[in-house]
């Protein structure tokens, strides 16, 4: 029974950190120096905002990762994608300014993104609040039920989290497969060899916050395992 517990958790854990593991391999498997192409990710990045004319955006590296930040209009590059002329640079500065796309014909997809990651943010300060002082007042109270409530408000809480991500993914498949891979595709910019590499990285940069999500949901289980 032990055995096939073992086996149980082997196969969750696996569910959930393999899509991380892909998702930096086909990075790493696409990061290679490209002296054929003719700029790095971020003058990519600058060139196709310039083409489809996103007035008012930046672009700028960053130690943030790869990101595109709807307040400031800014398109963010890690730096060894900002300074790679690379494959996996090129899909990557394009997955990014597909965001720019969305926020500058004002897409309802990333606008709820925006506000429910705002909001999750605040919930998870809220959640740690919850966790911190339910054994503080159930200790006070000799109250196990308050205990209790507190930390099923605070695993609701969190949940938010999980939330975000569900929604994310239909806005950064769009940004991939919908704005980025046409754009590389119709201007040229890579060859049909290319361009199915560049697919994977696209589809690497839409599922990283799949893996996200289920590292949140892992958290999660976490807590409620705690309680039990």
């Amino acid at each position: 029974m032990a055995f096939i517990g073992i086996i149980g958790l082997l196969v969750v854990l696996a569910a959930i950190y393999a899509p991380q593991y892909w998702v930096g391999h086909t990075m790493r498997r696409h990061g290679g120096d490209r002296p054929d192409f003719p700029g790095t990710g971020g003058e990519m990045a600058q060139h196709l905002v310039e083409r489809l004319q996103l007035s008012g955006v930046r672009v700028e590296a960053t130690d943030a990762g790869d990101h595109y930040d709807p307040e400031t209009r800014t398109v963010r590059l890690s730096k060894g994608n900002f300074d790679a002329a690379s494959l996996t640079a090129v899909a990557v500065a394009a997955h990014e300014v597909g965001h720019a796309l969305q926020h500058h014909r004002g897409e309802r997809g990333l606008a709820l993104r925006q506000s429910l990651a705002s909001f999750a943010m605040t919930t998870d300060k809220i959640a740690s609040v919850f966790f911190i002082a339910a054994p503080i007042l159930a200790l006070l109270l000799r109250a196990p039920i308050a205990f209790l409530g507190m930390a099923v408000i605070g695993i609701g809480l969190l949940s938010v989290r999980i939330l975000v991500h569900l929604v994310t993914l239909p806005v950064e498949y769009d940004a991939s497969f919908n704005k980025a891979l046409p754009i590389l595709r119709e201007g040229g910019y890579l060859s049909d060899r290319d361009l199915a590499g560049a697919r994977s990285v696209l589809k690497a940069a839409a599922l990283t916050y799949v893996a996200g999500a289920l590292v949140s949901l892992l958290n999660l289980a976490r807590w409620v395992r705690i309680l039990r």
